[in-house]
């Protein structure tokens, strides 16, 4: 069997109320979003990186700013689904940072693409207001089932219980925004998520529908890759300065603790967060004000460069929760 190496790109964008995702509609006419995907062509491109900055540009106008390999996914799913014999697709994911124009909007219309609230994949990670109401309602009984199964021994139940309270933060344990992709892979090796019924399905067991509508699904691992992603970002902010990557050159610092928050996933003290910004000298004043809160006129802040230079890990240190 042959291998074929792809990049697949998690492209974030600030968003009104949340991060977006740049998400490709499906090829087949069917439901599922896909990633922005190209082949590694070695002939072409001397790196993984400049490969995919390439497809991105190409497909969408976005010109990429951050950018950083995530992880390299080779699951057997990917090979089946492909539906090529004798190849097997191995993806190098990519989390990478865009601000988009006019100019790309409208070649994103073109490419059959569009931006997508990344919590519409993964719902049960938005504590912006409260712990979601999915969690209790249709997670946790499921997960309880599948941890309880007639299948798993005692020591496979216990360990099962264990990594469901881990993963959702469940007794005296905190709930961890970092954990991302561990909750989603409990999700679908319980089979509460469509990939994993859909999977399961090509291979003679199952429907592929009979799943809760936990999140919209995506093609292939990509909702994992998403996870992934999203998990590297959360952490990332905490000790990078790459929030200022997603937002204008000057803003506020509301707008920006509302960016800090809807990638977070959680609720942050406005005076607090003030403090944690300014005493980390993240920020300066560009002795401009803008009206165009809605409210009384607020001062304008850019990024302060040269924290880059003063200090090896400028980010911000958020407490937990």
């Amino acid at each position: 069997m042959s291998v074929e190496i792809g990049l697949n790109a998690v492209v974030v964008a600030r968003g009104a109320q949340a991060p977006m995702i740049l998400a490709l509609a499906d090829a087949a006419g069917g439901a599922r979003d896909a990633l922005p995907f190209g082949p590694f062509d070695p002939h072409r491109h001397r790196t993984f990186e400049t490969s995919l900055r390439a497809h991105v540009e190409a497909q969408t106008a976005l010109s990429l700013g951050y950018i950083e390999q995530l992880y390299t996914f080779g699951d057997r799913g990917r090979h089946r689904e492909a539906g090529e014999e004798g190849k097997h697709l191995v993806s190098v994911g990519y989390l990478a940072l865009a601000r988009p124009d006019e100019e790309a909007a409208s070649r994103l219309e073109e490419a059959g693409a569009r931006w997508r609230d990344w919590y519409a994949y993964l719902p049960w990670e938005d504590w912006r207001g409260g712990r979601p109401g999915l969690i209790d309602q249709a997670i946790l009984p499921g997960l309880s089932a599948w941890a309880e199964t007639p299948e798993a021994d005692r020591a496979a139940a216990t360990q099962r219980r264990a990594r469901v309270r881990l993963a959702f933060g469940l007794d005296d344990v905190p709930w961890d925004e970092e954990r991302v992709l561990e909750r989603y892979e409990l999700l679908y090796e319980a089979g509460l998520v469509s990939e994993a019924l859909a999977d399961r399905h090509a291979d003679g067991a199952g429907r592929p529908d009979a799943a809760a509508p936990l999140g919209r699904a995506m093609q292939h691992d990509h909702r994992r890759i998403v996870a992934t992603a999203i998990a590297r970002l959360r952490a990332k902010i905490k000790y990078r300065p790459v929030v200022f990557e997603l937002m204008p050159p000057d803003f506020t610092l509301t707008a920006l603790q509302a960016t800090v928050e809807a990638i977070s996933g959680r609720h942050l003290h406005k005076q607090n967060f003030r403090r944690l910004v300014e005493g980390a000298e993240l920020v300066e004043p560009t002795g401009a004000m803008t009206a165009g809160t809605g409210g009384r006129p607020a001062a304008l802040f850019r990024f302060r460069r040269q924290i880059l230079e003063e200090r090896p890990a400028p980010g911000l240190k958020l407490g937990t929760r």
